[in-house]
């Protein structure tokens, strides 16, 4: 089978959508939304999971690629979702789980890590190598990052598992932005040099010919590139197409290829419609679609405490606060400021690094508390004004039903809706 994405590339010169959104979550409400909103558009769904996510240790959500894979599956059959639409990407594939190890010894982890995506069938690859090991410089040059780049790409190659599973496809590049958005506030964005993005490409082509790679490198469609768009904890800095110009042109003697954009959470539809046009065709979103879902719960929360006061014995937003306090690794550090700025970080910021918790076990429990108690009733349309405003229209318009995880779904679906709007979907 010829992967569905081999030749996004063209995708502009043709009838139909020039180019995808890439959701990046192991959230299987934001999954079901994803499905939902696709469904029935021109699109495939392309689904990723990222290094540190889902390894072949388990990553921080329990789950191996081939785990993933049947959790995305179980997640599309209940939504009769067709399998052949479905696009399993993954991101940041290399060694940076295991940097603080020796260079060795940690691209030895990221060749066995590749080897299960690639024997799981994930057909999208991105080859990020970009980051230094323990005694080396934070960030590497080119050329190493190029050789273990091709080193990985070898070792999905020989895992392929053949069948009606297509050839990977491969995204290369250097200039990744930090994964779930930046810690600090922002101001100005560096893009990326017109110049260092060829250079990437041609370093790549000739690390992967010298690695024996070449058939492989054939199947690289996207660069990863700044092209100016970023979210941190407080701000997001918004696309800025003039800017973008003289990178956006090195497509132009890059044939076969597009740019890939991280960071586009938060980006607006105009703006997202501006980066596909530019020819940054891969809008990967993860975090602003957790902060959509956030934002339904905690409103259905208030909700919920109108309708049924002293219901439960916790309100959601406390119970993930208590959650939150419990392990703080994966918000601590992230956050700054006295503690009650943080405090409003753990459930507001950007970076939406609550989305960690939700998978925790008492943070399962209050969610389902939350939706046992509101049920299946219809929620008076003044409450949906109030707490969930951008859903009030649709409400007395009759498109959407006035019920809790109906509600839910549909904050989620609207960021979707933006993302296929701008790829043309």
């Amino acid at each position: 089978m010829t992967n569905p994405l081999h030749d996004i590339a063209a995708w502009r010169d043709r009838a139909g959508p020039s180019g995808i959104p890439s959701v990046c979550s192991a959230n299987a409400m934001v999954l079901e939304a994803a499905m939902s909103a696709t469904r029935p558009t021109a699109l495939p769904l392309l689904i990723e999971a990222t290094c540190n996510q889902v390894n072949q240790d388990g990553g921080y959500t329990g789950m191996t690629p081939a785990d993933f894979r049947v959790f995305v599956e179980q997640i599309a059959a209940s939504q009769s979702f067709p399998l052949d639409r479905l696009i399993l990407g993954g991101d940041h594939l290399g060694p940076n789980p295991w940097k603080s190890l020796p260079a060795a010894e940690a691209m030895d982890k990221a060749e066995e890590m590749i080897r299960a995506y690639s024997a799981a069938g994930f057909t999208k690859l991105h080859l990020d190598c970009s980051m230094g090991c323990a005694g080396e410089p934070v960030a590497l040059d080119d050329a190493t990052t190029a050789a273990r780049a091709a080193r990985l790409a070898g070792a999905a190659e020989a895992a392929r598992p053949g069948g009606d599973i297509p050839a990977p496809v491969y995204i290369i590049g250097t200039e990744v932005p930090i994964p779930g958005g930046a810690m600090e506030e922002l101001g100005e964005l560096e893009l990326t040099d017109p110049l260092a993005a060829r250079t990437t490409v041609e370093v790549h082509r000739e690390a992967f010919a010298a690695a024996g790679q070449a058939e492989a490198f054939g199947r690289v469609i996207a660069a990863v590139v700044q092209p100016g768009v970023e979210f941190g904890n407080h701000n997001v800095i918004d696309y800025d197409s003039a800017k973008a110009q003289p990178l956006s042109g090195v497509l132009d003697d890059l044939p076969g290829l597009v740019f890939e954009a991280h960071s586009t959470d938060y980006q607006r539809q105009r703006n997202l419609a501006a980066l596909v046009r530019d020819g940054f065709a891969i809008l990967k979103v993860g975090p602003g679609l957790t902060f959509a879902l956030r934002e339904a719960l905690y409103g259905l929360d208030a909700i919920a405490a109108e309708l049924h006061p002293g219901a439960r014995p916790q309100r959601l937003r406390e119970s993930m606060e208590a959650v939150m306090l419990s392990a703080p690794a994966n918000w601590d550090r992230y956050y700054e400021g006295s503690d009650a700025e943080r405090a409003l970080q753990r459930h507001f910021s950007y970076s939406d690094r609550i989305r960690y918790y939700w998978p925790q076990p008492e943070a399962r429990a209050a969610l389902d508390a939350l939706f046992d108690v509101l049920g299946d009733e219809a929620i008076p349309e003044t409450l949906i004004g109030q707490y969930l405003g951008a859903r009030y229209d649709a409400v007395r318009g009759s498109r959407l039903a006035p019920r809790a995880r109906a509600l839910a779904l549909a904050s989620v679906e609207a960021v979707m809706q933006d993302y296929i709007s701008a790829c043309g979907g």
